[in-house]
């Protein structure tokens, strides 16, 4: 566990500051669709996370899936619909609660997946060509970790409330 005297305002500042840069990359509609095209896959962009979302947490309810892209659950809904009509995902009762629909992927919502995994694996491959084994390593795990901790926080957490969790952030002292 870090003290509370190694969390400075200037790294926390300037992680956000990096979050904030690397979201807005990532949300480039751009990028999207250049990974589709490298992916093969004939797919409305907009219909892309939700695909890639469903493969990496489904069987997955459509309220659960809004949260995680982000989007309001009417949306997603119509937008799951959709998937479903092009034969990438299909709409079951929840085991746990059958009045709850969850979306899970087709072997063709497989097959579409993995071709945009290998293409994202095509592209990772040339950005990080530079990159030392132990660096996109350490991004790697250093990456799972602040998003497990930042998961295991709960949203509305305060720093009082959660002192096990996490540290009162000091201010910077001018040359650290």
């Amino acid at each position: 566990m870090v003290p509370a005297e190694v969390v400075s305002r200037k790294e926390v500042l300037e992680l956000h500051h990096t979050l904030v840069d690397l979201l807005g990359l990532m949300h480039q509609p751009k990028r999207d669709s250049a990974l589709l095209q490298e992916a093969g896959v004939p797919l409305d962009r907009a219909l892309f996370p939700l695909l890639v979302g469903v493969d990496r947490k489904g069987p997955i309810g459509v309220v659960d899936l809004g949260e995680q892209v982000g989007r309001d659950y009417t949306t997603v809904s119509r937008q799951i619909a959709k998937l479903a009509r092009l034969g990438l995902i299909q709409r079951r009762p929840a085991t746990s609660d059958h009045r709850v629909q969850e979306a899970a992927l087709t072997v063709r919502g497989q097959r579409m997946v993995r071709a945009i995994d290998a293409a994202r694996l095509r592209l990772a491959t040339v950005m990080f060509a530079g990159w030392s084994k132990r660096d996109l390593g350490d991004l790697a795990r250093l990456l799972r970790r602040f998003v497990d901790d930042l998961g295991a926080l709960p949203a509305s957490a305060r720093p009082s409330s959660v002192a096990d969790r996490a540290t009162r952030i000091r201010p910077s002292t001018s040359g650290t």
